[in-house]
């Protein structure tokens, strides 16, 4: 019997099989186990947010590749940017797109300022600046909340080309997702109220998410701002999608247009926006 417990047992301790489930690695990665890791993703945001008071946010869409005037100044001065040789068009369309991102970092703040993110009401925060955390538009907002002093959200997203957090969302309040779906989730569910900037593939896919909720009304009636009426009715022709009959005519109505963060800010609270500031 002595001889029996004295037996080498490393090969068991060093098993797969011994490892406490949430140990193995291996083991959360299998197909079987997608679900759990649907439900983990859920639940590492919703409780981290929580922990933090955020009530409910607004979100912010828009394109990655716009850039920040600092990053415009280091491609002029490292000669990567000749505007003038690549002629007029080439230099107005930079100029808009700086133009989109000091708007979006308005727009960060003047949320931040007037919507409740630095006015916790018995602990919770309303209206906190959340975007997708990546660059651009989505790091422009989020610099306007940060310099504002409120908190600040990023729902980041795992690619193939890695896309980094900005650094100006909450550290504590930086996620990362590896489900699209997941991710959609968080973005949506506590959302009081959208605003789109331009932007691609991307913006287009989260703008038409949300809409399609609205229209169908499986989301709370919150209002959603286009930004630069300009852009968005040249990229979608929605008058022609009500003339074919493949939207009502209501429907354009679920989102309105504007050109400066605070009409933005105004349109958002005519259509529902509630302000939660300290008394």
């Amino acid at each position: 019997m002595a001889q029996a417990d004295e037996q080498e047992n490393s090969p068991q301790m060093k098993s797969r099989s011994y490892q406490l489930p949430v140990e193995d690695t291996a083991f959360l990665l299998r197909d079987e186990m997608r679900a759990l890791r649907f439900a983990l993703e859920y639940a590492k945001a919703d409780l981290l947010l929580r922990d933090w008071g955020i009530r409910s946010t607004v979100i912010v869409f828009g394109s990655a590749r716009v850039p920040s005037p600092e990053q415009a100044a280091g491609l002029r001065q490292a000669g990567k940017a000749p505007e003038e040789a690549r002629g007029p068009a080439a230099a107005a369309r930079q100029a808009r797109h700086l133009d989109w991102y000091q708007a979006a970092r308005e727009f960060g703040r003047i949320v931040s300022e007037r919507g409740g993110a630095l006015a916790p009401d018995h602990r919770w925060r309303d209206n906190v600046i959340a975007t997708g955390g990546g660059p651009g538009i989505m790091e422009a907002a989020n610099r306007g909340a940060r310099e504002a002093g409120a908190p600040t959200v990023g729902f980041n997203i795992t690619l193939p080309d890695e896309q980094h957090p900005n650094a100006y969302t909450t550290p504590e309040l930086t996620f990362r997702f590896h489900y699209f779906a997941m991710r959609k989730m968080h973005l949506a569910m506590r959302a009081n109220a959208l605003a789109i900037f331009p932007g691609g593939f991307g913006t287009l896919d989260e703008l038409f998410e949300i809409v399609t909720l609205r229209q169908t009304r499986k989301s709370p009636p919150i209002p959603i701002v286009l930004f630069d009426q300009a852009y968005w009715t040249r990229v979608i022709d929605f008058g022609a999608l009500v003339d074919e009959g493949m939207i009502a005519p209501e429907h354009l109505q679920l989102f309105g247009f504007a050109e400066t963060a605070e009409e933005a800010w105004e349109l958002l609270v005519r259509q529902g926006l509630r302000a939660h500031r300290a008394e």
